[in-house]
């Protein structure tokens, strides 16, 4: 017989009992495991250039559904393509022909085929983003390697690089929390998918514009769903009815929307931010869910 007295209430035990015993043990190692997965300092920001003077840049079009409007906070564009493949936006162009309007957009929206100087800050801005996207899909060392077999929903997360190596999915909420200086970025060799009525919850002051999800291949975000950070993807991005996301969209395809409100990040000095336990950091109110 022996004494074990480690994560249970002192009890006795005999031979007989450790199988069961032992198995309960890694039933609480693997739950303590889901929940405190340690940060380092390898992820850094990824730089955008001028590409940050978009909430959304795509290759192919952006296109919005005809039946309930988007709203879309600051400028959007395309490039190469051209004006043709934004559609549902009821554009209105400047007389200046260097950009359009439009009542879903609170900036202004630009395509390649408008009058100078817009065709060279689109290829500027599409070059930065092709860096941008190389720059994350690097980052090196990753922290994490195929974290749940790409099953995301439901963790608590600390900053870092999270490396997949197959799609990837948020089934159920996923809260990211660090401060407003720390850094996330996620590598996924495969689609990137949220499910319906689902949120990302950022908490200790993280901002999305700190949070990069680097994509090889399709994002989905799911309807009434609400997502944070900087998605660079590879091909199409789509936003089904009602999903929300606040941070910015780069897609080497095409933007689907549908009835979306899309939030441009704040950015923020992480040589001036202070975060205290409970608040948030003037102008990032409206991008983080309060604490409970």
């Amino acid at each position: 017989m022996s004494i074990v007295c480690h994560f249970f209430p002192c009890q006795r035990s005999s031979p007989s009992s450790k199988p069961a015993f032992q198995f309960l043990l890694v039933q609480l190692a693997e739950h303590i495991h889901i929940q405190l997965y340690g940060r380092s300092d390898n992820a850094v920001v990824v730089p955008l250039g001028t590409a940050m003077g978009y909430t959304i840049l795509a290759q192919s079009g952006i296109t919005t559904t005809p039946t309930g409007p988007s709203s879309i906070e600051g400028n959007i564009g395309v490039y190469p393509i051209d004006s043709t493949a934004i559609t549902g936006f009821a554009l209105i162009l400047d007389p200046s022909g260097i950009f359009s309007t439009s009542t879903q957009v609170s900036g202004d929206v630009f395509a390649h085929d408008y009058n100078p100087p817009t065709p060279a800050n689109l290829l500027a801005a599409t070059n930065f983003v092709s860096a941008a996207y190389g720059f994350a899909a690097g980052e090196v060392p990753p922290d994490h390697v195929d974290l749940g077999n790409g099953h995301i929903g439901g963790m608590t997360l600390l900053p870092g690089i999270y490396k997949f190596s197959m799609n990837t999915d948020i089934d159920t909420d996923l809260t990211l929390t660090g401060a407003c200086s720390d850094v996330y970025v996620f590598q996924i060799s495969g689609t990137l998918t949220q499910a319906a009525n689902t949120n990302i919850i950022l908490s200790g002051g993280i901002s999305p514009s700190r949070i990069f999800w680097q994509v090889t291949d399709t994002v989905q975000i799911g309807a009434n769903a609400n997502f944070q950070g900087i998605i660079l993807a590879a091909t199409d991005v789509a936003l089904v009815t009602g999903a929300a996301l606040t941070g910015r969209i780069f897609a080497g395809t095409n933007v689907a929307l549908d009835q979306n409100i899309i939030t441009e990040p704040q950015t923020v000095d992480p040589a001036t931010c202070l975060v205290a336990v409970g608040e948030h950091t003037r102008g990032l109110k409206s991008t983080l869910r309060p604490e409970d």
